[in-house]
């Protein structure tokens, strides 16, 4: 094996171990310890196994994944939650994605600036950048909601349709903000350094002769590590959440309104934190999705690409159940990223039969997900993985304790 081949196996053992690690329910004793043995060994086969280009390609596919789990995540904390009926998930995305774009790049001077516009760049850190993207995709989310979580459950939906169109439309037109029509280029990638000859200053010199073999060919090996991080700190924080008196009080406000009314619970206030938090987790995916791609535009945040798929994904997961938005966030980009070489191998055929049919392959990639959303309403309407409908640990321990009661008895008598 070569010393770039080892390299990448450790690379991509990290953010196997950390996904098995937060999302494996058992107990941390056995979970540490089998995630990383399981961690070493896929990785290693994947290195040993796949191709180059391959790699590269799964790779890239898990940093999406990733993103869109974050998304999906966000869109669970107010629908799953909440019973939100957000249509607005691209327009809190591309906030975080052009608010991170405004910190972290540098302002254009010279020549540049007669082909480049944009309204400040402050050359900050990711993390800032990152932290800018969720605190104005919190606040978009708030101004959104304060007028709209009024509205009747279908009037919600057009609203932040709309908002979600308006936010992409002043993107679009607005120049002076974030070079309107034009991309916005020149995104700064996080540790890219480290794959660059010289390697960072910063890099102690053992790390530097250890990563070495990796080109700025291969940088998602580490950007898919900073996205698995993310993915996993916002999962644990929705999981404690969600199991705190805040997420008990969310699920009776989605189930029982007026009883928690009755119960003294300030409905509009809790509702409004639940839209609130998921425009958060919605602007860092953002931010991570700008810094993958380097370059974006407004044409990136279309309804059907950012939000629709967004849903079909939460519904096929499971909403209400953090783990199914994960799952889901990935099977559906599968069949997403899946359906593109299908149509490239049908396309000869569909020649064949008509030019202007061939032209439109491009569309069964949509059909094929309108009939998975089908199968889910049909068949599976609750998602792979249902709601728990036990989210108190302190219940769930008194079950278990009593289940084992009951267990031990059955093996007495």
């Amino acid at each position: 094996m070569t010393d770039d081949a080892v390299i990448k196996a450790a690379l991509l053992a990290i953010p196997l171990w950390i996904g098995a690690s937060a999302v494996i329910r058992t107990r941390w004793t056995i979970r540490l310890p089998a995630g990383l043995i399981a961690a070493i060994v896929i990785a290693l086969l994947a290195v040993t196994v796949l191709d180059r280009g391959t790699l590269s390609y799964l790779v890239s596919f898990a940093c999406m994944g990733g993103i869109y789990a974050l998304l999906a995540l966000g869109l669970n904390v107010q629908w799953g939650y909440a019973a939100h009926l957000n249509f607005g998930i691209a327009g809190l995305f591309a906030v975080g994605a052009f608010t991170t774009a405004l910190f972290t790049t540098a302002a254009p001077t010279g020549l540049m600036a007669n082909y480049t516009q944009q309204v400040f760049g402050l050359e900050a850190p990711f993390l800032v950048g990152m932290a800018a993207a969720g605190l104005v995709g919190g606040i978009v989310a708030f101004v959104i909601a304060v007028p709209v979580l009024r509205l009747r459950m279908d009037f919600l939906a057009i609203a932040t349709l709309g908002v979600a169109e308006i936010i992409r439309r002043i993107f679009q037109n607005e120049r002076w903000l974030a070079n309107g029509p034009q991309p916005l280029r020149g995104i700064p990638q996080p540790l890219h350094c480290v794959t660059e000859n010289p390697a960072c200053g910063w890099l102690p010199d053992w790390a530097g002769d250890a990563l070495k073999p990796l080109t700025p060919g291969d940088y998602n090996y580490l950007y898919v590590i900073i996205i698995t991080l993310v993915l996993m700190v916002t999962y644990l924080l929705l999981e404690h959440a969600v199991r705190s008196p805040w997420g008990r009080v969310l699920r009776g406000t989605r189930d029982e309104e007026d009883a928690a009314t009755m119960s003294g619970k300030n409905v509009t206030a809790v509702r409004i934190q639940s839209f609130v938090v998921g425009g958060v987790i919605m602007g860092v995916a953002g931010s991570l999705y700008a810094h993958f791609l380097v370059t974006i535009d407004y044409s990136h945040f279309r309804p059907l690409f950012a939000t629709f798929l967004v849903w079909v994904m939460l519904m096929l997961g499971g909403s209400g159940n953090n783990r199914g938005a994960i799952l889901g966030a990935f099977i559906i980009w599968g069949v997403w990223s899946g359906t593109a070489f299908l149509t490239d191998a049908i396309e000869p055929a569909l020649n064949v039969i008509s030019s202007d049919l061939a032209s439109r392959a491009a569309y069964l990639r949509w059909l094929l997900v309108a009939l998975v959303l089908t199968g889910i309403v049909l068949f599976r309407p609750q998602g792979i993985l249902a709601e728990e409908t036990i989210v108190s640990r302190h219940l769930l321990d008194r079950r278990r304790r009593k289940q084992g009661q009951h267990r031990v008895h059955e093996r007495a008598t």
